[in-house]
Formats: C-alpha cells, sequence, structure tokens
C-alpha cells in the first residue's frame, strides 16, 4: 500500500516595496520531516515584477533567490544556516521577515510523490 508523507510548504514572495505589502508569488518551497526532502522551485518574470516598480534590481533579485535555493539545499558551505539540518533551513527560510523576499504561512499536506507535488503546488500558487 503505497504510504501517504506529511509535508509543509510555503509560498514564496518577492514584495517589491515592503511598506506597500504588494507581492507576487515567484516560488513554492516543500519540506517532509519523515523523507528529509526539502527543495524549492521558482519562476521570476521580470515584466510582472516591473509592473510594481521599476525600482527593484532584477540582477539582485536573481542573487537572492539563489541564496535561497543554496541555503534550502544546503550547498553553500560559507552560510551558516546551510549548514544547519533539513528541518532547521526550512524554519529559518519560511521565517517571518520584512525584506524583499518574503514566504507566506507554512502549510501542511499528504503526498505519495513528494516531487509531483511540488510541482503541483508550483503550477496552482506560482505560475
Amino acid at each position: 500500500m503505497p504510504e501517504f508523507h506529511l509535508y509543509e510548504y510555503a509560498v514564496v514572495r518577492v514584495v517589491p516595496k515592503v511598506e506597500r505589502e504588494e507581492f507576487l508569488n515567484i516560488g513554492v518551497i516543500l519540506f517532509c520531516k519523515k523523507t528529509n526532502f526539502i527543495e524549492a522551485k521558482f519562476h521570476l518574470d521580470a515584466d510582472r515584477i516591473n509592473c510594481f516598480t521599476k525600482d527593484l534590481s532584477i540582477e539582485e533579485l536573481k542573487i537572492n533567490i539563489k541564496a535561497f535555493e543554496n541555503i534550502c539545499l544546503g550547498i553553500d558551505s560559507k552560510s551558516p544556516i546551510a549548514n544547519l539540518d533539513v528541518p532547521s533551513r526550512f524554519r529559518w527560510l519560511t521565517a517571518a521577515r520584512s525584506t524583499i523576499l518574503q514566504c507566506s504561512k507554512v502549510h501542511p499536506g499528504l503526498s505519495l510523490n513528494l516531487d509531483q507535488t511540488l510541482d503541483k503546488l508550483f503550477n496552482q500558487l506560482v505560475i
């Protein structure tokens, strides 16, 4: 019998002007403690972001997204956060903050296939 896995996910948002609290969904991060799974998926649409503001550097945003991905995967050896265990990295990445890159509240779910669930959430919430 297939086994369901409890997972948690958050939507990653770009908030061009934090004081206005407007945002655009640009990614999803998914975590499963039981399987030690963590992965993030992003889609950056510069034209949509430029509708909010022209003051935001898309190149700088790409650098921030890359840092987020590296911490998520634990491959940024210069970052002490990237060296934490998977649950701690997920909690740190999804913690509330007042920056240009923010996450939604964390939501739970059940999945038979975490990769497919990540793709489904990404297509529903970002694309």
